[in-house]
């Protein structure tokens, strides 16, 4: 797979790996978006996938579990860590609404139909609805027929994207381009990438990242 391509001279090309399953990914998003926009700084965004567990099965597993299992934590521990993450969606606008029965989803086809959305340029639409189909409405994203009612929903023809998911057509794609990202040494999300060379990892708040858009501005172009 090709690196992505440059933006404008004039435009700030920021490219975010990142998967619908994260919640610090639509969070930092949020908190980019914020500082972007209080910077007036002209910029193009680009999504990439990376699966946070891409051996998930297709029914998916009960959040408290999973986290218990993949990092050890104490369901008083996940609870607060949803408590926070809550409260940080409020700030940046955008409502988590956990529950103790919430699951986590394999997100290959996820990543699959946003492939075929950005064929249309509507990637960051599709992905700003599954977000909210995930954490706000608690959508199972692991079911292809949600997946197709969610395009719907944003106006993608739903039978074109049910036909997308049958057939798998952009698997071998989405595969390329997350063997891509790693092969760049992403190995967490969100990953944000300014200009194809400056990384920051995680949601920074919208402080940092006005410092960081700050210190962006100031470089030499080349840089």
């Amino acid at each position: 797979m090709n690196a992505p391509a440059p933006a404008s001279e004039d435009t700030l090309q920021i490219d975010i790996v990142s998967d619908v399953m994260c919640p610090w990914c639509v969070i930092g998003y949020k908190q980019l978006a914020t500082a972007l926009e209080a910077m007036g700084t002209p910029h193009q965004i680009r999504w990439h996938p990376f699966e946070l567990n891409p051996s998930m099965p297709a029914e998916g597993q009960n959040i408290g579990e999973h986290i218990a299992e993949k990092y050890g934590s104490t369901p008083e521990q996940s609870r607060a860590s949803r408590i926070q993450m809550t409260q940080a969606g409020v700030d940046v606008g955008f409502e988590f609404n956990y529950t103790d029965d919430m699951r986590m989803h394999n997100t290959f086809n996820t990543h699959q139909i946003l492939h075929w959305a950005d064929q249309q340029g509507r990637m960051h639409d599709l992905k700003m609805a599954l977000f909210t189909a995930h954490f706000t409405h608690r959508r199972n994203l692991s079911d292809d027929a949600v997946l197709a009612d969610v395009a719907a929903s944003i106006g993608l023809d739903r039978e074109q994207a049910a036909a997308v998911l049958a057939d798998q057509r952009f698997a071998a794609d989405v595969r390329a381009a997350e063997q891509y990202w790693m092969s760049k040494g992403i190995q967490s999300v969100p990953a944000v990438v300014f200009k194809q060379r400056h990384l920051v990892s995680g949601a920074q708040g919208v402080e940092n990242f006005t410092r960081i858009l700050d210190q962006l501005a100031t470089m030499p172009t080349d840089a």
